[in-house]
């Protein structure tokens, strides 16, 4: 079954905000963990993404996977690069990871497709 990265995505970013109103404190230093940690540093923002979406497919989490590759491209990485970080993941994960890598590379197509579309 093929799944929909992009409302996993979007029903995850809906149901992180109905969370939020009921435990504010903890998902709002979440954000800010989050943005802290993506920010730009010695490492960019992008590369940053692609290690997050490297250890989201080596966990298995799916949404983590819907989220980062995402993420990843809207930070500006590439297919190639989000491609390279699947293989990464494998080598860390084993075979496990390689099911989720294909998580990933479904869901990188899905949003392509989206971009292509203006969506």
């Amino acid at each position: 079954m093929i799944k929909d990265h992009s409302k996993k995505y979007n029903d995850l970013t809906r149901n992180m905000k109905k969370l939020r109103q009921h435990i504010p404190a903890t998902m709002h230093s979440f954000g800010e963990l989050h943005t802290a940690s993506t920010a730009k540093g010695v490492l960019s923002s992008k590369t940053k993404e692609l290690i997050a979406l490297g250890i989201a497919i080596t966990v298995r989490c799916d949404g983590c996977v819907a989220y980062h590759v995402h993420d990843a491209l809207a930070a500006g990485a590439s297919s190639q690069e989000i491609l390279e970080t699947i293989g990464v993941a494998i080598l860390m994960g084993g075979g496990p990871s390689v099911v989720y890598g294909c998580e990933a590379l479904e869901a990188l197509d899905q949003f392509a497709i989206l971009e292509k579309n203006g969506a």
